[in-house]
């Protein structure tokens, strides 16, 4: 339910339009893809975005190894620890992206994007990237 949530609000906030000249990168999880905890939300909630609109989403950045999760670490990964484990996926790289949007969950230092960002910057360097950032907040109803 919170993807679909999540993808509809994302519908409503973010003109299609404007996502035709686009690919929309995901970030991936702190889990590599053979990981029994890898976690494709992201992914899942582009997809569900992107459902019957033409919009192209590609996993082009891939995270080779599992590392902590930085939300559960006290010794978070830098832009650079994120970079030496995070590879290209050169079957998606044709057609060359227009314009790269990277789309993560709720960033609190931004080193996810900033390794995001480089990576493909790197591989793309005449393409603009950008960040699409989703968050929620559950408020506790006595708080209120």
């Amino acid at each position: 339910m919170a993807i679909t949530k999540a993808a509809d609000m994302l519908r409503e906030a973010i003109p299609p339009d404007w996502l035709k000249s686009a690919t929309l990168v995901p970030v991936p999880p702190s889990k590599a893809r053979d990981d029994p905890r890898y976690d494709d939300r992201l992914l899942r909630i582009l997809q569900r975005f992107g459902s019957g609109v033409g919009i192209d989403i590609r996993e082009l950045v891939l995270q080779g190894t599992s590392m902590a999760a930085a939300h559960e670490s006290e010794d978070r990964p830098t832009p650079a620890d994120l970079l030496d484990v995070h590879t290209i996926d050169e079957t998606l790289t044709k057609p060359a992206p227009e314009k790269l949007v990277v789309f993560d969950d709720l960033p609190t230092t931004g080193c996810h994007f900033k390794a995001i960002a480089q990576k493909l910057g790197d591989r793309f360097p005449s393409k603009p990237v950008i960040g699409l950032f989703i968050a929620r907040r559950a408020l506790d109803s006595d708080v209120i």
